[in-house]
Parts: C-alpha cells; structure tokens; sequence
C-alpha cells in the first residue's frame, strides 16, 4: 500500500512517521518543500507517480488570529487543497483520511459532548475554513474519514504544553483562561490511532466523519496547572482568568469537548486519559 502524508513535518505528521517507522506500507511524507497542496496539478502529479491509495492529510493552516487577517490563505489551505486530495482520491478510488477540528464548533451553545453530526457553527476563519474542507470531501465523494481533533499537543513544533513548559519556569505569576473547555490531545495518540485503523485496514465501509481527542474534560487552566504540576515548577503561580483578559480577533468555542462513542465502538479503539497522555509527552521532552 502507496500512502501519502502532507503536512508532515508538523506535530501529527511528525508522529505518523514514528508510528508508523516498521510497517510494511510504503510511507512517502511531504510538507510544502515537496508538495504543494493548494497546486491541484502537483498532487495529481504526486499521486499518479507514486501510485497513492491512500492520503494522510496532515496539512493545515493552523494559526487561528493570524486566519482572520489571512482568510484567502486560510481558505486555500484548509478548503481548496483538501478538494484537490479528495479529487485525486476518487479519480483513482483511493482514501482520503482527514484531519478536522473542534473549532468547526462554538457557535451554537453547548454543555454536553459534540457528536460528529452536530451541525458546525464555527466562530472564526479558521473554523470556517475547516468546516469548508470537509464540506468539500463531501462533496466530491470520494471514499473518507474526517477525524475531528482538539487542543494538539506533542514533542514537536510549537504547542500549549512546550509554552506552558517555557513560562511557568520563568514567570512568578501567570494568568491563564478558565472559560473554554474541552479536552487535550496528545498527537502519538491519534497517530496511532489512525496507523491501527490504517495498517490493519479497517476502514474499509466504514467511511464517515470521526471524533478523537483523549478522554475527560478540563479547562486551559486545569491543563496549564496540570503541565506546571507533573513539571515540578510549583513557584509559579497560575491563577484563572476568563477570556476577555486576553481581547482577541476570534472567539474561541467555549465548549468543545467531543463525544468518541463512534471512533471508539467502530474501531475498537482504547483512547487514554488525558493526564496519562501528558505524562508520556511530559517524560519524551525530557528525554529529548
């Protein structure tokens, strides 16, 4: 099997490739020096040379403020590029596997976990743009899983965890939001998550859109507390503060805590505890 992972020099794309380092699957991981997305020419190109059946999509424009000063960008990346991978996928009746967000929701108030047929209600670019990518997917048809995420974290790149790591060891006081929630993701989690279903070829009928994140529920308080704590940097003084501390072009969604019952019963997937998680990235960055 030919499988194709853009954006893979990012958090998930970065633990794809170590997931998935002894399989007998031949891997080809691209980012923008190898492949350009938004350039429907080059992933045919790609794909028909490299005899792709299935494509990782990884790849995403991820800056939530800067999306709203950078909406054609944003759009182009997170919208356009994602119908060219589905194009090329059912051109050749091959896989999509996509990554989507918790930020396709927010607008419609909420206290109960989002089901992947909730209907999207994004509060910004960023998640409107998301939400137009798997709009796109849909709409060409070809053979998919949209896998919803939140709050991303991992070894690599820049991300709440390596932020949270850098400031409560310098500061004596930080302020962090205590009005959104939802639940941290550990990237190793959902990259082995998506090489069991691929590598074992479980996808097959069961096309649709997914929800993953780890299990329970906190606020960035909560996880910034949380990171300080098993850290060992206890002088800082985290305190709660609520969003309009912090004014921002974009309102984040306040609830997104999303509902795994369908990922987890149709996969038979274990997902780990959020705090299991974080110790594991926690122990590889010291390791690092």
């Amino acid at each position: 099997m030919n499988i194709l992972v853009t954006g893979a020099n990012g958090q998930l794309g970065n633990e794809i490739r170590i997931v998935s380092a002894g399989s007998a699957d031949r891997y080809l991981f691209t980012d923008a020096a190898e492949l350009d997305i938004t350039d429907a020419a080059a992933v045919e190109r790609m794909v028909g040379e490299n005899g792709i059946e299935i494509i990782l999509n990884c790849a995403a424009y991820t800056n939530v403020d800067k999306a709203e000063e950078d909406r054609e960008r944003a759009e182009r990346l997170n919208a356009e590029a994602v119908g060219h991978l589905a194009a090329a996928m059912k051109r050749r009746n091959g896989w999509l596997v996509h990554v989507s967000t918790d930020y396709v929701f927010g607008g419609e108030p909420c206290n109960t976990p989002c089901k992947e047929d909730r209907k999207g209600s994004p509060t910004g670019v960023y998640g409107e743009t998301k939400l137009h990518g798997e709009q796109a997917i849909a709409r060409i048809g070809c053979h998919h899983l949209i896998l919803r995420t939140a709050w991303l974290y991992s070894e690599f790149g820049r991300n709440f965890v390596k932020t949270m790591l850098e400031l409560t060891a310098a500061r004596p006081q930080l302020d962090v939001v205590f009005d959104q929630t939802g639940t941290p993701t550990y990237a190793r989690d959902l990259a082995e998550a998506i090489f069991d279903i691929v590598e074992n070829r479980k996808y097959e009928g069961r096309e649709g859109i997914y929800h993953y994140s780890n299990e329970g529920v906190c606020s960035w308080y909560d996880f910034a507390k949380a990171i300080a704590g098993l850290a060992g940097h206890t002088a800082c003084d985290i305190r709660p503060c609520r969003s309009d501390a912090f004014p921002s072009k974009v309102r984040r969604p306040a609830y997104s805590v999303l509902d795994k019952t369908k990922i987890k019963t149709t996969f038979g997937l274990r997902i780990p505890y959020w705090t299991d998680s974080l110790k594991t990235c926690l122990k590889n960055l010291k390791a690092l």
